[in-house]
């Protein structure tokens, strides 16, 4: 028997309405369609169509504690699986184990925190075909003194100008074909900002990981960085120094105006550990946009060129490279070559109505990617993306790779994709 006095009540209300909640979230259900090439990497256990759909349930919540803080927490519950799922476990079978990382870049293994210094995901049902799982993607205390803020906890944070490509952006970078960018896979971090007088401000940053192999936190595996930002008229400069895993990196970047377009640039250098084969490697990008108004109607365009210093020119013995495996598997890259151009194109035929292209080409062969889409607002809540990716190769040298690799990712997909 439970007895609640009317005080108590009161003063729980009271509560609830001082720390000003908000509240938030979406039910998104997606369904794809891939076309497997007979080289690719699922050859032995059969090409030909893919089906695979997902949905996904997020609930957001804000709650503010006065003037000195602000804990924020998403809860999200994910149900993904189909053909793509079960053929990679057949594969990781026939293989003894050996294509598990390769499998693990085609995403058929749902998100996990093994390097994560929380452990807050956890797997409610799986199968051959399913995985149904649910995990806190953010969960932060922000705090706000005087002089700047503090964030602490499960959060998402942006380095870098790149658009498609941000080689600055060491941490849970999107994929150059990722179509929707709203919400980056949290991290564990301590952020902290604050301004510096008559520079500009200073961010920094520290990500505690966990070993996978022991599960033990290890500096080898951790991320400690600080980046100073600062602006000389209407030009903005980066700079970046850190550690990522092993690797020690200094980025430097800037973006600015020429007339109504907007440039950006940054250039890295990352230097590998001493039992590397290689001391470093560079990566850059620059990326110039613009948009214009073509027939009373709103036009979008944005080029881009991106430098893969790690990159190899023979696609086939890439995987073979361990820096260039472990960056893949980290998410820090997601191209085999060293040159590529990118573009993306926008049309708004209609307010509630756009049209989207983006294509890739590597400038070593005529592998590339080509993603158009469409999305439409259908209502003030809801919205439907139908779109394709097409990854050509390059037959002439007879390789099974491109400089997206046919034999990770598929030839060619449609997407069908609806956000309420």
């Amino acid at each position: 028997m439970f007895c609640f006095l009317p005080s108590e009540s009161g003063a729980a209300e009271n509560l609830y309405t001082a720390l000003s909640p908000e509240w938030g979230g979406h039910l998104r259900f997606r369904g794809n369609v891939t076309w497997q090439a007979e080289d690719s990497l699922y050859q032995p256990v059969g090409t030909g169509a893919y089906y695979d759909a997902s949905g996904e349930f997020r609930l957001k919540n804000k709650l503010f504690l006065g003037q000195w803080g602000v804990l924020e927490t998403h809860y999200e519950a994910v149900l993904a699986g189909g053909d793509t799922r079960r053929k990679g476990r057949e594969l990781a079978a026939l293989s003894d184990g050996m294509l598990t990382g390769e499998l693990q870049l085609t995403g058929v293994r749902p998100i996990n925190d093994d390097r994560r210094f929380m452990d807050l995901t956890g797997v409610i049902d799986e199968s051959d075909s399913y995985a149904l799982y649910h995990r806190l993607d953010r969960l932060s205390l922000t705090l706000n003194p005087e002089w700047g803020n503090i964030r602490i906890g499960r959060q998402a944070l942006t380095w870098g100008n790149g658009m498609l490509f941000n080689p600055m952006d060491l941490f849970n970078p999107f994929s150059p074909t990722d179509i929707v960018r709203d919400y980056k896979v949290g991290d564990d971090m301590v952020t902290a900002q604050f301004s510096v007088d008559s520079v500009g401000s200073f961010q920094f940053l520290y990500i505690p990981r966990r070993n996978p192999e022991n599960s033990d936190v290890e500096w080898d595996s951790s991320a400690l960085a600080g980046k100073l930002r600062f602006s000389g008229g209407t030009t903005e400069f980066d700079i970046a120094v850190g550690r990522n895993y092993e690797n020690y990196v200094i980025g430097l970047g800037s973006a600015g105006y020429i007339g109504n377009a907007a440039w950006r640039a940054d250039a890295v250098w990352t230097f590998l550990p001493a039992e590397s084969d290689r001391t470093g490697y560079a990566a850059f990008v620059a990326n110039l946009d613009y948009s214009w108004i073509w027939w009373q109607k709103n036009f979008y365009g944005v080029a881009e060129l991106y430098y893969n210093g790690l990159g190899e020119d023979a696609y086939a013995d890439a995987l073979s490279d361990p820096d260039l495996t472990a960056a893949l598997e980290r998410g820090e890259i997601f191209a085999l070559g060293k040159l590529y151009l990118a573009g993306q194109f926008n049309v708004e035929l209609h307010p509630l109505f756009n049209f989207y292209l983006t294509a890739i080409t590597n400038f070593r062969d005529p592998s590339g990617v080509l993603q158009p889409r469409c999305v439409w607002s259908v209502t003030e809540n809801t919205e439907a993306i139908l779109g394709g990716i097409s990854v050509t190769a390059d037959r002439i040298r007879n390789t099974a790779d491109s400089g997206f690799p046919a034999r990770i990712f598929p030839q060619h997909r449609a997407t069908a994709f609806i956000s309420g």
